[in-house]
Order: C-alpha cells, then sequence, then structure tokens
C-alpha cells in the first residue's frame, strides 16, 4: 500500500488527489510505527505513530488544500514527463530499490521480515517522491513530492533501526512542519509574483 499511493501520486493529475494521497500515505506510514512498536515493544514509537497521523496526515495536508484554495489551482496541467513513460520510471525504480536493498538483508524473525519487505519499499518511494520532483512543473507538487520522500526515510528508519529516540522524533517533525509551512508561503509568494506556481516560469530570472 505504501509503494502503491506512491505510484498513485505520480498517475494522479490533480493536486487535490496528490494531497489526498499524501494524507493517506502518510496513516500507512503511522499505521507501520504502530505494528513495530507492538513488535519491539517500544512505547514511545506509539507516540510517534501519533504524531505522524496527526501532523502528516491532517495538519499539513490541511495548510496545503487551504493554500490550494487561496492560490486557485487544482490541476497539474502538462507534466515533464507523460504518464505512460513516468508509470515505466516507476517500475525501473522499484526493481533498482529491490535489487540494491535484497542482498543486505536477511533473516527469517518477525522484526527481520519488517527489514526485509520495508527497506526496499521505503526507498523506491524515496526515488518516486524525488522523481516526482523533476518531472511536474507545479511548486505545490513538487512539495509533495518532497513529503513523500520524508516518509520514505521515515519508513526505512522504522524498517532498519526499529525507530529512534523520542527527543530526536519531536525534532525532526518540528523540522518537517516548519519546512512544509515555509514551502507553502514560497508557493504562495511565487504565484503572487509570477500569477503561476509553474516553476519553469522561474528560468526568466535569467534572461
Amino acid at each position: 500500500m505504501f509503494l502503491l499511493l506512491a505510484i498513485l501520486a505520480v498517475a494522479s493529475g490533480r493536486v487535490v488527489s496528490l494531497v489526498r494521497l499524501y494524507s493517506i500515505h502518510s496513516v500507512v506510514l503511522g499505521l507501520t510505527a504502530a505494528t513495530v512498536a507492538a513488535l519491539t515493544q517500544a512505547e514511545h514509537i506509539y507516540a510517534v505513530a501519533a504524531l505522524t497521523i496527526v501532523l502528516k496526515a491532517i495538519l499539513i495536508p490541511w495548510g496545503l488544500r487551504y493554500i490550494i484554495d487561496k492560490i486557485g489551482v487544482h490541476k497539474e496541467v502538462e507534466p515533464l514527463i507523460p504518464l505512460p513513460a513516468s508509470l515505466l520510471v516507476c517500475g525501473v525504480l522499484t526493481v533498482l530499490s529491490f535489487y540494491i536493498v535484497q542482498p543486505f538483508v536477511t533473516g527469517q524473525g518477525a522484526l527481520d521480515t519488517i527489514t526485509k519487505n520495508c527497506l526496499p519499499i521505503s526507498l523506491a518511494v524515496v526515488f518516486i517522491g524525488f522523481f516526482i520532483m523533476i518531472a511536474r512543473k507545479k511548486a505545490l507538487t513538487q512539495i509533495i513530492g518532497l513529503l513523500m520522500m520524508e516518509n520514505g526515510l521515515f519508513m526505512a528508519a522504522y524498517a532498519v533501526a526499529y525507530g529512534m529516540p523520542l527527543i530526536v522524533e519531536l525534532g525532526v517533525f518540528f523540522d518537517i512542519l516548519v519546512a512544509a509551512l515555509l514551502l507553502g508561503v514560497l508557493a504562495f509568494r511565487i504565484n503572487r509574483t509570477f500569477d503561476t506556481v509553474d516553476t519553469t516560469i522561474l528560468r526568466r530570472l535569467h534572461d
């Protein structure tokens, strides 16, 4: 589900749908963290799972939808790479991720199974999020690609280290919230200055 939602984000042509997919993506991440907490008996990871859902699945999507309504951008027009080619790239990135990670993952225990399955998927989501940033023109869709990359990195942390100390998690969550706010303000300023959130318009600054 975590990987499928990232691929659906590549296939989506509407900014509102991308925000909704990111919200569901974050819920899946939170549920995965709760699963890790149950298997490792690490109670602080339950708090991290709850924060993940509240911050990434509720607060940040709400802020992005607010910016979308203010700017009036609801559709991603003319992606740089056509949809069939984009889906093909996602397939290649997924296969590459499994090829890179699988030789380093062994073991048969429950925790080893989490690592074996989640680590290559998280790497694939990082690649796909980066691809969304490259293949889309709108600043808002690029922000969502960046946030999906961050979700993939969180999944990798849960898969390899089974979470981080709570104080570290709280610091990361605060950084994510501030970054999302700043990027949203940046998108709003780009729209006010150029009357569009198409980042290709920024090339005119070189002229």
